[in-house]
Parts: C-alpha cells; sequence; structure tokens
C-alpha cells in the first residue's frame, strides 16, 4: 500500500532576512533584521520529529553550499571565495546576499514529484524547478538535482528530469503549485498544476501589483515529461498574487481527496472545482474558506493554508500550523469548526513554532516535500535520510555544532562563516551517507 512521505529540508547556515524575494510580504518586510540560524533549523527538527512521533514517515533533505562560489564568479568576483564575497558585498551587499541566500530550506519549491501510479512507466519522477524568477532561487536546481539523485538512486524506481531551461516563459516553482488529489494514496490520482501566467494565453488576466510566477507552460511540459494519465491545469486568481500569494499553497492545501481553499485561490473556482470533483468520481471534499471569515490578507500572515494535511489511522487527518494561525483569533477560530465538523476528515490540529521561517515567508508547508511511495520505492530510499529517533539526536547535536545564533546580512561578509559551511556540510553528508555532492567537496 502507498503512502505519503514528507521529505523535510534542514534550513541552512546562512538563514538571513535580507528581503530578496518581491511579492513575499514576509521577506520584504522584515529585511535587513537579524536572524537566528541555529534556532531556525532546530524548530525545524522538531516539526519533523513531531510528524515522525505520530507515526508519519519523515525524510530530511540537507541545505545547499552557501555561499555559492560559482555564483560570485558568474557575477564577474574573482579571486578566493572570501575574495569574491568581500569584492560582491563592497559593489553592493545585496550581490552577496543572493550567493548567501538559505531559501533551498523550502523543499516545497525544489521539485514536482509524480508517484509511480499516476505516470505511464510505472516509476516516481521527480523534475527540479527552475525556480529562475527570482536570481537567488535560480542558483538551487543544479544542488537539487544532485540531491535528489542521492536521496532517490534506484533507477529502477526512480526517474529525474532536468530541470526546464531558464526562460521567462517557462518559470517552474515546483511543489508549491502542485497539488495531487485520490481516494488514498495507492492508486492513480489527479495531479493539479496551479500556474499565474501564461505566454501564449495572452487573455488571462494578469496580477498588477506582484509578479505570477508559475507558468502555464512549464505546468504542462512537466506533466508531459512525467507521463502522467490525469492532470489539471487552473490558474491561480490575480488578485490572490496581489494580495501576496506568491504560490498556490499559500493560498490552498490538499491531501488525498480533500482541498482546504481560500475561496479567492482560482479564477473560475467554482468550475474549477466542479471539474475536479468530476475527475474524483464525486468523492472531493473541498473546505473553503469564505473570505469574510479569512481574508486574504489574513491569510498572508498567518499562513493558514501553507499548513500540511496529512492522513492518520482509520481515515482521519491532521493539520499542522504555524503557531501564527493559533494567534490569530478569527483563524483559530475558523480551524476549530473545522475539526469539529463531521463533513470532513480534518480531526485534530497541531502547531509549531517555525517564527525563523515564518518570518522569511515560509510555513509548515514550504519546509517539506511531499513524495507517495510504495513500501518496494520506500526501500530504495536512501536510509540514512530517513529520520529516526537517533538521527534526530545527531543532527540537533550537528546543529548546535555548527550553527551561528545570529545573522546579520553583513555578517555574511565573514571570511570564517564559509569555513563553518563547508566543515558541517563535510560532515552532514557523512552522517546522512550521501556521499560528495557539493562542488566545494570535489
Amino acid at each position: 500500500m502507498a503512502s505519503e512521505m514528507n521529505f523535510d529540508g534542514l534550513v541552512g547556515q546562512t538563514h538571513n532576512y535580507a528581503g530578496l524575494s518581491f511579492g513575499n510580504m514576509a521577506s520584504m518586510g522584515n529585511s535587513g533584521e537579524a536572524s537566528n540560524p541555529r534556532a531556525a533549523a532546530l524548530e525545524g527538527l522538531a516539526k519533523m520529529k513531531a510528524l515522525h512521533d505520530m507515526g508519519l514517515k519523515q525524510g530530511v533533505i540537507p541545505p545547499h553550499e552557501r555561499p555559492h562560489l560559482a555564483t560570485l564568479r558568474a557575477m564577474g568576483f574573482e579571486g578566493s571565495l572570501e575574495q569574491a564575497a568581500r569584492a560582491a558585498y563592497e559593489f553592493d551587499p545585496i550581490m552577496l546576499a543572493m550567493a548567501c541566500s538559505a531559501s533551498s530550506m523550502w523543499v516545497a519549491n525544489a521539485a514536482t514529484v509524480s508517484p509511480s501510479a499516476d505516470t505511464k512507466d510505472g516509476r516516481v519522477h521527480f523534475t527540479p524547478a527552475n525556480l529562475q524568477a527570482k536570481l537567488h532561487r535560480s542558483i538551487e536546481p543544479a544542488q537539487t538535482s544532485r540531491l535528489l539523485r542521492a536521496i532517490f538512486a534506484s533507477e529502477r524506481h526512480f526517474t529525474h528530469h532536468a530541470p526546464l531551461p531558464l526562460a521567462p516563459a517557462l518559470g517552474d516553482e515546483g511543489a508549491a503549485n502542485h497539488t495531487r488529489h485520490g481516494l488514498g494514496h495507492a492508486g492513480a490520482g489527479v495531479e493539479v498544476f496551479t500556474w499565474g501566467r501564461s505566454v501564449m494565453r495572452t487573455d488571462a488576466p494578469k496580477p498588477s501589483r506582484f509578479p505570477a510566477r508559475q507558468t502555464l507552460e512549464a505546468s504542462r511540459l512537466i506533466a508531459r515529461s512525467h507521463g502522467l494519465t490525469r492532470a489539471r491545469f487552473v490558474q491561480q486568481h490575480p488578485g490572490a498574487i496581489d494580495a501576496g500569494v506568491f504560490h498556490n499553497d499559500v493560498i490552498a492545501v490538499g491531501n488525498a481527496h480533500v482541498l482546504l481553499i481560500h475561496e479567492r485561490a482560482w479564477l473560475n473556482q467554482e468550475a474549477e472545482l466542479r471539474a475536479l470533483d468530476g475527475m474524483l468520481e464525486g468523492n472531493l471534499c473541498v473546505v473553503e474558506v469564505p473570505a469574510e471569515r479569512v481574508s486574504l490578507q489574513d491569510a498572508v500572515s498567518s499562513y493558514l493554508f501553507n499548513s500540511q494535511i496529512v492522513s492518520l489511522d482509520k481515515g482521519h487527518m491532521a493539520l499542522i500550523c504555524a503557531s501564527e494561525c493559533e494567534e490569530h483569533e478569527g483563524v483559530h477560530a475558523f480551524i476549530q469548526e473545522t475539526i469539529a465538523s463531521a463533513s470532513n476528515p480534518i480531526s485534530q490540529a497541531r502547531f509549531f513554532n517555525l517564527k525563523q521561517s515564518m518570518r522569511n515567508g515560509g510555513g509548515p508547508a514550504c519546509l517539506r516535500l511531499r513524495v507517495v511511495l510504495t513500501p518496494e520505492e520506500l526501500a530504495a530510499v536512501n536510509p540514512a535520510c530517513v529520520l529516526t529517533d537517533a538521527l534526530y539526536a545527531e543532527l540537533t547535536g550537528w546543529v548546535e555544532r555548527h550553527y551561528r545564533d545570529s545573522l546579520l546580512p553583513k555578517d555574511l561578509i565573514d571570511p570564517a562563516l564559509a569555513q563553518e559551511v563547508h566543515t558541517a556540510l563535510d560532515e552532514l553528508t557523512r552522517i546522512l551517507e550521501l556521499g560528495d555532492v557539493y562542488p566545494f567537496q570535489l
């Protein structure tokens, strides 16, 4: 029987608030403030451990190497890593900040994953996102590819595609705009791709304040290369994008046959929900949140829809939320009504302190990549990357040894930081038995 496994990203040592992501309200609002990389990594690990303790399958994806020397060199900054970093900072601090971004921790953006039940060749397919909309994120795909291939190495069970070309027409933001629906996780599902703009659909409404990142063309190409038997493409509401909903997972979240969605998430939402319900033979369970109960602004500030919905025993589900959802009176009231209702299988909610991530615009769902696996496919996953009590303790100790408890954007110029990162990642690749997967190791 297939089941869903969450692979969470470890927060990197250069976790900082440089305000690089235009359209992400939290990133823009906390720019320049001090971050706490150690607390950020420990918060993420605590969420992983909690889900593991709930009996759910949980995996770990390591951070990327930062500062990223290849990016500094491509921008024309020469010399050693320390010399290139200083030159970039003196030219413009934002140049160094882009080469030090720790946003790879949000592995919901890492790739689009299709389970074997949905694909023509019966293998799990991975396509790393090109993330071309943001320079600091467009440097991630090559390292993401190396990590995914090291964790999911079996060619018998897993197919790895190259990221789409770095072109505005093919903007791909990974699983943040991708949801799979079905009756449970076994059997073929319907994969829903949410797009914000299209090169060919010039008549499609567009946002006016913030840019749309995911394109229809990229979504269609990924569905084709994965050999999907059933896929649906829906347009994100431009008004939601302009309110700060830069990815669909900030305004909707699904699991199996359940969809928790704001009433202004999609264009032509009523018709799209009817069509999706038809593809699921009338089994779609929609929890639609009215704007009069939770405004778009409150949805963005609380990250209600960036919660995870996870499957429990006996058909029950749980909502994994950021603590901001508990602190917001209206959002918390809606959650309590939802779990008390017999009209949906969500029967409990858990709240987690993820404030370090939230202040950069990432909640519980941003921190994880969902992978549906059969028992045979699970057995082919690198076992050292599967969370256990022992691995949690080891990773917690690793963070305590190697992470700083305060980091300002100006601290990125510290020549000791790069050496700290290399020392830590070298140790981490041994803990997770990944081999040499970072450029500095090669």
